[in-house]
């Protein structure tokens, strides 16, 4: 048996296409087929301009101007619009990955993030690197900038996904429905109640889970303000993420807490899986790993200030799927959260959409798919010209 050396490269823009490469990362390693196995922010190889202006200038962007991010989105949501263009930045700034990379040869390479698949596809094509190239779609919504005019095989997370794919011209065979990879934790089974006494928690009390996202930039302050006139009894728990100086505002306003109900602000936490078991609702905004992850859970959310674009286009399938409501104005947040915990048919309901939804076991799907095309050799998919140009006339045929 042969064993393979596998890179698994993301990007640091926003926090979803990290976790998504380290659930991958935490499943490769415990294959037999697997030799080496390396999980790379392909940013730490750049210039500290082009890592701000992919890392922090997206995070800024997403708390201080999220309708210009709605209409970046939109606009480039056409196969190879900005095709030239990004792949002449990403060849001038990251020649050190591009080094790296080369050394390291890897038998596979997969991405979870846009900007390295484009890259690898053109090592590919263009310098005669040797590797199988796979691209990991972490939203419901696939965005054309995900298009690579090299790659074995796509993984995404829906059915309706690869039903577009095939449609503008990519071979159904190479794309692969696996779901969004999360840590496998989060399919082991945790017992509500059992969950919420470990935490800390009232075990009988209904727990409202408050997230405002790895980076803290949610609107956790509003909601937490919003959450007052709850008639219901529930405790709070809030999620602060990297965001010091938002937990530090709401230990504030726990010290002048006047509810009769529980309130508890953490930081940043690796027990997310352990939260997500303990509560009843989420409240927050709808990133494709978070989504996936509260699904597996059978967690309902209630979809708090969605960034116009991916988490919109995530809020419209989580919608769909019956495993969350939207709040659009935070004035009706507690009588949406009181109208979910007084029908108790409902929330069940939810809760069984999102398990039905869910797809756990997404990262061993990729592996596993992975793994066996390695034994089986196939041959890349090659789009020359004129299939791009095909593709992106069906693609503008079919916009709405």
């Amino acid at each position: 048996m042969f064993r393979r050396r596998i890179l698994i490269l993301s990007t640091s823009a926003g926090t979803g296409h990290v976790r998504a490469a380290e659930a991958l990362d935490k499943v490769f390693r415990h294959q037999p087929e697997t030799d080496e196995v390396l999980t790379v922010d392909v940013l730490k190889f750049t210039n500290k301009i082009f890592r701000d202006f992919y890392s922090s200038l997206y995070t800024q962007l997403v708390e201080k101007a999220p309708t210009f991010l709605g209409w970046w989105y939109k606009m480039t949501d056409e196969p190879w619009k900005t095709d030239r263009m990004r792949l002449m930045l990403d060849r001038l700034n990251t020649g050190p990955l591009v080094e790296f990379i080369e050394s390291f040869s890897p038998d596979v390479t997969v991405c979870t993030h846009f900007l390295p698949a484009e890259l690898i596809s053109h090592l590919i094509s263009q310098a005669g690197l040797r590797t199988r190239l796979s691209i990991v779609v972490t939203d419901f919504h696939f965005h054309a900038m995900w298009l690579c005019r090299l790659f074995h095989r796509y993984f995404v997370a829906t059915q309706e996904t690869r039903v577009h794919l095939s449609r503008l011209g990519l071979p159904e065979e190479r794309i692969t429905v696996s779901g969004i990879p999360i840590d496998p934790v989060f399919s082991l089974p945790l017992d509500r109640f059992e969950a919420r006494r470990a935490l800390g928690c009232d075990p009988n009390l209904p727990l409202l889970l408050v997230s405002a996202g790895a980076l803290g930039v949610g609107p956790a302050e509003v909601v937490v303000e919003s959450l007052r006139s709850v008639s219901r009894p529930v405790q709070i728990v809030v999620i602060c993420g990297k965001n010091p100086l938002l937990q530090e505002q709401l230990l504030q306003t726990r010290a002048e807490w006047t509810n009769s109900f529980p309130l508890k602000v953490l930081g940043f936490t690796h027990e997310m899986h352990r939260w997500m078991a303990a509560a009843d609702l989420f409240i927050g905004k709808p990133g494709g790993l978070t989504a996936s992850e509260a699904m597996a859970r059978g967690l309902p959310m209630i979809i708090v200030a969605p960034i116009p674009g991916q988490e919109e286009l995530n809020s419209d399938y989580l919608l769909e799927q019956r495993a969350a409501v939207k709040c659009h104005e935070f004035t009706t947040l507690a009588f949406k959260v009181d109208s979910l915990l007084s029908d108790p048919a409902r929330l069940q309901d939810m809760q069984r959409a999102a398990r039905e939804t869910a797809r756990p076991n997404a990262a061993q799907i990729i592996v596993r798919r992975l793994l066996d095309d390695e034994a089986q050799e196939p041959e890349p998919v090659w789009i020359n010209r004129k299939q791009k140009q095909q593709i992106a006339q069906v693609a503008k045929a079919v916009k709405l």
